[in-house]
């Protein structure tokens, strides 16, 4: 094995995992009297009646071909929490080793850790939000097994310097997880290529953004086919359902449309991003390189309570570490971005 075998926790390497009835016989003709499932029928009608492949080996040749990467390459999850809590389980001890990440960024890498007993070391992004490995005491980050990134990062929506995430990838003996989840809105500097180069890179990546797939919880782990198989060894039996796999196979064939999605949203977040800095209770709008933009306000409490009063929902992020008066606005369609300028430009001249 790879560096994977020496990182992974030593009890996984020999752990036997589930045995399902699909694992001994995958055709799918034949007479089932393995799984004990009901031969009669479903009663949410549909031939639901029988459990779904566990490895859901054809949505992953489909993603291989539209991501042009090996399947052996591909974990599929429910949603990228599940890849993310999997590879913590798989890697770190509790109560003695730890995960790290820059600051602010996606929050269940924290929520994660804290499940399983895990110390999270949270390293500060600079003012633009990106960091620089020169400036990283690697002494304290002795320990840790993973480091997260996103990027582009939430909630600040920018991508973080490449240079700098490959010397990172070079300088650290552990796990380097890219958190990929906006990805397709900048998809010319994905890491997927990059993983055959390196045996600790794992890309996260998820169908729920520019996909529009967010109600299928379907994401993705691109990673070294060994630290694959960990997963694999330890995940639920069925964590992917059947109804959703048959349905995400259809929806892989939609890729022409949704690079006209991507289009379009980018076009919206243009017009965001020139007709926001227009109002006075505005005092910066971030660069963006996702689905959404941050905007520090003069009064963000107050707009976030108003905004809320008028049935338009932001996202509050100005607890997080840098984001001090900020609130997350989700780039929408023409008509809801027009409507929320027009309350914002109304809040504006009630408090001028």
């Amino acid at each position: 094995m790879s560096r994977i075998k020496s990182w992974v926790r030593p009890h996984l390497l020999d752990l036997m995992p589930y045995s399902s009835a699909r694992d001994e016989y995958s055709d799918s003709s034949g007479i089932f009297l393995d799984a004990n499932e009901n031969a009669f029928g479903s009663a949410g009608g549909g031939e639901w009646n029988r459990y779904p492949d566990p490895y859901q080996f054809r949505l992953k040749e489909k993603i291989s071909e539209l991501k042009d990467i090996k399947a052996e390459h591909v974990f599929l999850g429910n949603g990228s929490d599940e890849p993310i809590d999997l590879l913590i389980r798989a890697f770190c001890e509790p109560g003695r080793d730890k995960i790290a990440s820059f600051s602010p960024t996606y929050g269940m890498y924290a929520v994660s850790a804290g499940i399983h007993e895990i110390q999270h070391l949270q390293l500060p992004l600079d003012n633009e939000f990106n960091f620089n490995v020169d400036d990283i005491n690697f002494d304290a980050l002795h320990g840790v097994k993973i480091f997260f990134l996103c990027s582009p990062n939430n909630p600040s929506g920018n991508l973080l310097d490449s240079h700098e995430i490959e010397k990172l990838l070079s300088r650290l003996n552990c796990l380097v997880v890219i958190d990929e989840a906006y990805i397709d809105f900048a998809p010319e500097v994905t890491w997927l290529k990059q993983i055959e180069q390196y045996d600790n890179l794992v890309v996260l990546q998820t169908f729920s953004k520019a996909w529009g797939l967010a109600a299928y919880r379907l994401g993705v782990a691109y990673a070294n086919p060994d630290l694959i198989t960990i997963l694999n060894k330890i995940k639920a039996p069925y964590n992917l359902n059947g109804p959703i796999q048959q349905l995400a196979l259809g929806a892989l064939d939609r890729s022409e449309e949704v690079k006209e999605w991507v289009e379009r949203i980018q076009e919206q977040r243009s017009y965001l991003e020139e007709a926001l800095p227009r109002l006075s209770i505005i005092e910066k709008v971030y660069p963006s390189d996702a689905n959404f933009l941050l905007v520090k306000f003069k009064d963000s409490e107050k707009v976030f309570k108003y905004m809320l009063s008028q049935k338009i929902i932001l996202r509050d992020r100005s607890s997080q570490p840098g984001c001090e008066g900020c609130l997350r606005i989700t780039v929408g369609t023409l008509s809801e971005n027009q409507v929320l300028m027009t309350k914002l430009t109304e809040f504006e001249l009630a408090h001028s």
